[in-house]
């Protein structure tokens, strides 16, 4: 199988290895689990919707949560939501399921979560539900232009209504 994130991997020249499994359920957990990966190799990539109508990629590992706050913050902006599953597909021509910053219609600027960036080597989606590329994380930082940055969810977070979020 090809997808355009292979095809994208391919004209860079960038080393990878295609890892497939029966797609049954979306997420990084049951992605890991039935390819008997670490979950936090396992990447999950998020598009995100900026307060001025801009979206953006959160590359955060399978067993974290992206922090909105810490996602503004860094990202310059007021605020971000998780997109609308409808715009992420638009935006990436993927599916749900088999998003990913490679090879994506419309190229986006990526925020890669710092613990991340610690692994020599990553999981992330191919571009299609069940498809997943194995390479190193100093190549998917260079192919993305990923800004490393720490934009996990810590313990308890306070919304802007003053509201605990966990």
């Amino acid at each position: 199988m090809t997808t355009r994130g292979i095809e994208y991997l391919n004209k860079s020249g960038i080393p990878y290895q295609i890892l497939t499994y029966h797609h049954e359920a979306k997420g990084a957990k049951y992605a890991a689990h039935t390819l008997g990966l670490p979950l936090e190799i396992v990447i999950k990539s998020l598009v995100f919707r900026a307060d001025d109508g801009s979206f953006l990629f959160a590359l955060m590992s399978g067993d974290g949560s992206v922090s909105e706050k810490k996602l503004a913050r860094v990202s310059n902006h007021k605020r971000v939501t998780p997109a609308d599953p409808r715009d992420a597909e638009r935006i990436t021509a993927y599916q749900v399921g088999g998003i990913s910053p490679l090879g994506a219609k419309k190229p986006l600027p990526v925020f890669l979560d710092r613990a991340v960036a610690a692994h020599p080597e990553v999981v992330i989606n191919a571009g299609a539900r069940g498809t997943m590329l194995r390479l190193a994380t100093a190549d998917l930082i260079s192919i993305t232009k990923a800004r490393i940055v720490g934009i996990r969810k810590s313990g308890i977070e306070i919304s802007e209504r003053g509201r605990n979020r966990r």
